[in-house]
């Protein structure tokens, strides 16, 4: 039994202030001296960002479809070795799952595998007495979802904030834990895909998250919370375990020789699960990361690459202008290194992207596109490539606005089928490239970690 004080932040809907109120709790909980484990449902990168700079350590997703129910919990107590409390930020609003598959990996699912207290996070403009009849309803639409307190945000004064006091008292038994008062000092800008990264913005970001803090320690009762935080018991399972994942599908796996494999990262490719890179670390391999805008040659011995989620949309000028490491990256695909890559990765291997030179390893064009691609998929492995075997079933997330031009190669990467039954394929693979748009928690599949760091020492041997 581990005991990890918890918290889940959720709301009525998105747009509700959540991130900012969550981002600040972990950072007023860290001012105070605390070490606090950030964590984020679903399949949000972009959130885990801020959280790091707030906390100080990886933010951590918790996706009960991307990895299974039944990892959650494990995940979690992974993430919050030796943090004295974990602030877990919801998504969408609380009861909000995997389209048509009822409470599947929404706020409330991943709050009842931890049994784990929830704070609503209530926007309290242009409503008074109204917000009893909305907190009433979440605390009863379902009884396994324990409602601890409400936190109103946006209030606009203090006789505002006194008529959504009276109001909630007199609707009783959800105690309000904080009001947090409208400004502009916590706005965090956005674009096509949500907010700009934390990486992107620097000491903005920095700046950002300190305003966030300040806001939440002045506004919120953190005693309170954090005595509603101590209150979760004891989970039953064990910690993940990427060791032991490895382990139990090769318990005679070589430690040597440890094959260089490049990780993308900096601004243009920051969107990785930290659990992706510790798999690889425990199958064997030396991950190194590189930034693809401002380096200029791959990590010395490189073996293998790995190219996640990002915007090289945005940099897609300076990317292209790094002939450098576009030249080295083409001549590694060309030497046979395996190499993996998801959705910004998968638009920097094509041959353009809006119209500008890149690394040519994909036959396609990419462009951007009106057309926004969102959702799960349950996906198969259409081909062999050094990520999966052909027949592999994972789930899987898209995020997009591009396109590929064509849309998918002669050896697909996966295939699934849409709501009106039809298969859909997508991707592009070789015996030694995966490149697709489909993110994923290799969490799901630890094979696929074992399988690339296998290819990549082959490689290395050749």
């Amino acid at each position: 039994m581990t005991a990890v004080p918890r918290v889940v932040l959720a709301a009525p809907a998105s747009g509700t202030g959540k991130t900012t109120v969550a981002t600040g709790l972990m950072a007023a909980l860290t001012a105070r001296g605390l070490r606090v484990s950030p964590h984020k449902v679903g399949p949000d990168y972009i959130d885990p960002g801020y959280h790091a700079l707030a906390t100080g350590r990886p933010g951590r997703n918790l996706d009960a479809f991307m990895s299974g129910p039944e990892r959650i919990a494990p995940l979690f107590l992974h993430g919050a070795a030796g943090a004295d409390v974990a602030v877990v930020e919801g998504v969408m609003g609380l009861f909000d799952g995997a389209s048509g598959r009822g409470e599947l990996a929404s706020t409330a699912h991943v709050a009842k595998l931890l049994r784990a207290p929830v704070v609503l996070v209530v926007d309290g403009s242009s409503q008074s007495r109204s917000v009893a009849a909305l907190v009433h309803g979440f605390a009863s639409w379902d009884p396994q979802v324990r409602l601890g307190g409400v936190i109103l945000n946006r209030v606009a004064s203090d006789r505002h904030e006194a008529l959504l006091r009276e109001a909630l008292e007199e609707g009783g038994g959800v105690p309000v834990l904080g009001a947090l008062r409208r400004t502009d000092a916590v706005a965090t800008p956005s674009r096509h895909l949500g907010l700009v990264p934390a990486v992107e913005r620097d000491a903005a970001a920095l700046e950002a998250v300190r305003a966030m803090g300040e806001l939440v320690a002045a506004g919120v009762d953190l005693e309170a919370l954090l005595a509603l935080a101590r209150s979760a018991p004891a989970l039953p399972e064990l910690p993940w375990d990427p060791v032991e994942e490895i382990t139990a599908l090769d318990p005679e796996q070589p430690s040597q020789p440890r094959p260089v494999i490049a990780l993308a990262g900096g601004a243009a490719f920051s969107f990785s699960y930290a659990e992706n890179a510790e798999l690889l670390t425990a199958a064997g391999a030396e991950v190194v990361t590189f930034d693809p805008l401002h380096d200029e040659k791959l990590p010395e011995r490189t073996s293998a690459l790995v190219i996640g989620g990002g915007f090289p949309e945005v940099y897609a000028s300076e990317l292209s202008a790094n002939q450098a490491l576009r030249d080295e990256i083409t001549a590694l695909a060309a030497s046979g290194a395996p190499i993996a890559a998801e959705c910004a990765g998968l638009l920097y291997l094509c041959q353009a992207l809006d119209g500008r030179p890149m690394c040519g390893v994909v036959d396609a064009e990419a462009q951007m596109s009106a057309r926004l691609t969102l959702g799960y998929r349950e996906a198969v492995a259409l081909t062999d490539s050094p990520l999966a075997p052909a027949g592999l079933r994972l789930p899987g997330h898209e995020f997009h606005r591009t396109r590929t031009t064509p849309a998918a190669g002669p050896a697909p990467a996966w295939g699934w089928r849409t709501h009106d039954g039809k298969l859909a394929t997508e991707g592009f693979t070789s015996p030694t490239l995966h490149a697709s748009y489909l993110h994923l928690h290799w969490t799901a599949a630890p094979s696929v970690a074992l399988r690339l760091v296998r290819n990549a020492r082959a490689h290395a041997a050749q």
